[in-house]
């Protein structure tokens, strides 16, 4: 792996829900992340993938800083962002504001309908990062429009355009290039492409794939879609229930997969040599991020599963160089 930039270590990130009942005081919460250690390097495109509710989204939304983690710690480039260690005292200490850090990082939504601002042009828009954080004039902030616009494939002719009268590429690409007004060097891409129609994915796709490559930037691309992350990624890491189940490159994931929820995904993926095969499903359900099953998040739907699996939860143990896996079987 290349020097680090970003570093997570014991990440906990709890929702606690209204109290059930007239006159209870207990809430449940809702553990949408569950200790998760991550360290990518500079210039890596990481794909995290699993099923909704695997906890990705809320994992890219602590390293953004748009919600706060209920334990461990965020660095970026040597610098604790959030220090959330001491938070069994509801104690966070943020070593950099969200806003001082929106230079470094910055976030790409899955859906660029509510990702835009329906009452601002596409000027306006791309204009108002460069104000806010008062970087330039406006005759440089005006070229660094137009440079955005070139960089992301949107027609000059759009700039006076609202989002209604754009279509949904078109809209992505304004919010990728909203992203990179700042010259970030982390971009959080949430199921990016998920919302589009399919015509416009591929696009999009290779947008991003020639961004992360032009500008030299760092990407964590939120998926569930394998058959993207064939395509695009370095490396790959598989979350289930707020935890990391694997962790190595792309290559390794679906040439020789460890874990059995990986071996569940890259076999429920559809393959254009199989068209006629019938695919391989993973019975059961994701379970309740409330009601978090004892040991292996994922013993209730492992074929694998055995006793010792519902004891403890296993660690994210070293099996091969670069590669870690959390299974006891494994």
């Amino acid at each position: 792996m290349t020097e680090p930039l970003l570093t997570i270590r014991g990440l906990v990130k709890h929702f606690a829900l209204p109290p059930s009942g007239l006159g209870r005081r207990h809430r449940d919460v809702v553990h949408a992340v569950n200790g998760v250690d991550l360290t990518v390097g500079r210039g890596e495109f990481l794909a995290v993938v699993g099923e909704s509710g695997s906890g990705k989204t809320t994992l890219a939304n602590c390293v953004a800083g748009f919600v706060e983690p209920t334990a461990g710690t965020i660095s970026y480039d040597g610098r604790v962002l959030v220090d959330a260690s001491s938070s069994g005292r509801g104690h966070v200490v943020h070593h950099a504001s969200r806003r001082n850090m929106a230079q470094e990082i910055q976030m790409v939504f899955q859906d660029p309908s509510s990702a835009l601002n329906p009452r601002q042009t596409v000027e306006s828009a791309l204009l108002e990062p460069l104000s806010v954080h008062k970087v330039m004039r406006r005759p440089e902030a005006e070229a660094r429009v137009h440079e955005l616009l070139e960089l992301t494939g949107i027609a000059p002719s759009m700039l006076r355009r609202y989002p209604h009268e754009l279509n949904s590429g078109q809209r992505q690409r304004v919010v990728i290039a909203r992203a990179l007004t700042l010259s970030p060097r982390l971009l959080l891409a949430d199921e990016p492409v998920s919302r589009l129609d399919v015509s416009m994915q591929s696009q999009i796709l290779n947008l991003l794939v020639d961004l992360y490559r032009e500008l030299g930037l760092t990407v964590i691309f939120i998926t569930h879609d394998l058959s993207v992350v064939r395509q695009i990624a370095d490396s790959v890491v598989v979350m289930y229930l707020g935890r990391i189940m694997e962790a190595c490159s792309a290559d390794t994931f679906f040439s020789d997969p460890r874990h059995p929820y990986s071996e569940a995904l890259i076999a429920a993926t559809p393959r254009p040599s199989a068209l006629n095969a019938n695919l391989e499903t993973l019975a059961g359900e994701i379970p309740s991020p409330v009601h978090l099953p004892t040991g292996c998040p994922f013993s209730t739907r492992c074929p694998l599963v055995e006793s010792a699996c519902v004891e403890s939860v296993p660690p994210l143990s070293e099996v091969a160089p670069h590669h870690h896996v959390a299974c006891i079987k494994r």
